[in-house]
């Protein structure tokens, strides 16, 4: 019942960002939009950040390159434009990258991780990685950084590399609500 309701959650403020910074430079929002929701969304909008999967820009996007261009990225041009810089970032990290616990080359892989999308499922469980179900939307508790070192370092097995799998940062800081929004307190 809980992951029911954080996937509404989720859902919902998925939608909200997409009418929020879903806009190309010459696309403006009807300005009754500000009658509904008291806010003015009239105006140029333009896509700043991306953050589907955390750290994949900070990790993937080398160096002295500018981050700012992927954020910018429309999704739908991200795997052209950057899966080959993913995929020689990947195997500098870890040059023994054969495959990973999906089963995933590197090609393949870098190829997800390039296309910096939040995929939602509407008929497997919500979670980024569960050991079963993959990339099928996210949950708050959900331990993304400790499955992307997974992913990156963990080998076919997940088993490779131990040192580099987990952040060994397991649960937030404080606990989530058990109502909307569902987020801890601030510190």
């Amino acid at each position: 019942m809980k992951t029911n309701k954080i996937t509404k959650i989720v859902l919902g403020l998925l939608f909200t960002s997409a009418l929020l910074v879903g806009c190309s430079n010459d696309e403006k929002i009807d300005s009754s939009v500000t009658n509904k929701f008291g806010v003015n969304f009239a105006g140029t909008f333009l896509q700043k950040d991306q953050m589907a999967r955390p750290a994949i820009n900070t990790v993937f996007i080398a160096s002295g390159t500018p981050k700012d261009a992927f954020n910018a990225t429309l999704p739908s041009q991200m795997g052209a434009a950057y899966q080959s810089v993913f995929q020689s970032r990947l195997l500098a990290l870890n040059p023994g990258y054969t495959t990973n616990a999906l089963g995933l080359d590197a090609a393949t892989f870098t190829g997800v991780l390039a296309t910096d999308v939040l995929n939602v499922s509407k008929t497997a469980p919500t979670t980024f990685f569960d050991g079963t179900n993959v990339l099928t939307g996210r949950t708050l508790g959900d331990d993304v950084i400790d499955v992307e070192l997974l992913l990156i370092f963990g080998g076919p097995t997940g088993g490779d590399n131990a040192g580099l799998t987990s952040d060994h940062v397991n649960a937030n800081d404080k606990a989530f609500t058990a109502t909307f929004p569902y987020l801890a307190t601030a510190w």
